[in-house]
């Protein structure tokens, strides 16, 4: 833990709710990334140092388990009802994998962020 005197004050669900819309997790009006997934090392808003909360390899994991959920989902449907067409796979399924992965990553990275926040979690060792 980082701050073990603060961590009851640290709400989990506002925290990932804030890091979902790419705030940050503490005071939710400043901005989490300067980049598409560049996080900034403080909050610019209230100064609350972020550089310490790195989603590490966890990012991929969520994104791919939300966008395989999804594609498997629609790829049922279209099997279900009999409209299955190995060219609609290739233009419209694989298409809609990478615009999705690509469109949740900084969702899912400020959420992990925010995770990692209010628990207190780093995927560095203390040193």
């Amino acid at each position: 833990m980082i701050d073990g005197n603060n961590s009851a004050e640290k709400r989990v669900w506002p925290a990932i709710g804030n890091g979902l819309k790419c705030k940050c997790p503490k005071c939710g009006k400043g901005w989490l990334f300067h980049h598409y997934l560049e996080q900034h090392d403080q909050c610019a808003v209230c100064g609350e140092p972020l550089a310490y909360y790195k989603a590490g390899l966890f990012l991929p994991f969520v994104v791919i388990t939300v966008v395989i959920h999804l594609v498997a989902i629609v790829m049922l449907d279209i099997e279900l009802r009999g409209q299955s067409n190995p060219i609609f796979y290739l233009y419209v399924l694989i298409p809609l994998t990478l615009v999705v992965s690509l469109a949740i990553l900084p969702s899912a990275k400020g959420a992990i962020v925010g995770l990692m926040w209010a628990k207190g979690w780093s995927d560095e060792q203390d040193r």
